[in-house]
């Protein structure tokens, strides 16, 4: 397919998800897409079939959200596998030193340049970003695009001692799954989630988060919709629970004097005698919170 008939589908597809059209529609449009598409960056983003195709992998059909999901994999294969091309032939194209003569190689270890191979041997862990490695952040000759991809490296890279190549993968990656989802580059919605997955990226106190985006416990397409929560390490929601509970002990605690109200009725038994007390659990622009106690057969519950 060329770039026209791909818009055609792209509209297509568009119109079938605004108007709900059947699992078995869609598959059969998705199939079209898969067979007739020969993935390139520039086809991608100038016909945006990549960002319509991603949203079906929420679709409420398994074999939708399925053959959608395999698609845009597939593609960001393709996307990357060119570039890494591309990047090689120019690296051949500009060396000007000749080949050794007595049959010994000068050349670094596969897929590291010279300037990674220094990056890595050089500069410690917890100093390291884009620059200091010596890599190159333009990967999709867009300015926000490209500099979201150096803030990925340099959330992924602190303290890691990965090289600089696969560190770069993985923030490309990223940065593309996140264009996917909640792009184009324009949007706040995207701009704001690679500064948020930064933040949490640099946390010292989460430095497991790193290490599973790194390692692919954490695959970037499942990365970019994590919520707050999820992001966070299980030690510190452990320590938010601990302190949301000791808050509330204490509330409970001030609040001593408790009072009598035939108003509220027990939801075990019925009967409304009900012994209470308020507590100011929550911010002070909000209803305080009774704790009660039926004086029939001892439930207690808040409200």
């Amino acid at each position: 397919m060329d770039a026209k008939e791909i818009e055609v589908k792209a509209k297509a597809l568009t119109k079938a998800a605004t108007q709900n059209e059947s699992a078995p529609v869609i598959l059969n449009m998705l199939k079209e897409i898969q067979k007739g598409v020969r993935a390139s960056e520039d086809l991608l983003r100038q016909t945006r079939i990549g960002i319509i195709v991603n949203k079906f992998k929420q679709h409420k059909s398994p074999e939708v959200a399925r053959l959608s999901s395999e698609i845009v994999s597939k593609w960001r294969t393709e996307v990357n596998k060119q570039k890494q091309g591309g990047a090689s032939a120019a690296s051949r194209g500009s060396s000007g030193s000749p080949r050794p003569q007595n049959g010994t190689s000068t050349s670094t270890p596969a897929g590291a340049t010279p300037s990674e191979k220094a990056a890595k041997l050089s500069v410690p862990p917890d100093k390291r970003t884009w620059k200091a490695d010596g890599v190159d952040v333009n990967q999709t000759s867009n300015k926000v695009r490209d500099s979201c991809t150096g803030l990925m490296y340099d959330g992924l890279c602190l303290g890691s001692t990965e090289p600089p190549k696969a560190v770069l993968a993985k923030a490309v990656a990223v940065e593309t799954a996140a264009f996917n989802v909640l792009g184009p580059e324009t949007k706040e919605q995207y701009r704001t989630k690679i500064r948020s997955l930064f933040q949490n990226l640099k946390n010292k106190s989460n430095p497991n988060l790193r290490v599973r985006v790194l390692n692919g416990e954490i695959d970037p397409d499942r990365f970019v919709r994590m919520s707050s929560d999820e992001l966070r390490s299980a030690e510190q929601r452990e320590a938010d629970n601990k302190i949301k509970k000791e808050n509330m002990d204490k509330a409970m605690v001030a609040q001593a004097e408790r009072s009598i109200s035939t108003s509220l009725q027990c939801g075990k038994c019925g009967q409304r005698k009900v012994t209470y007390t308020e507590a100011q659990t929550r911010s002070a622009d909000e209803p305080m919170t009774l704790f009660c106690t039926c004086l029939n057969c001892g439930k207690s519950w808040r409200q």
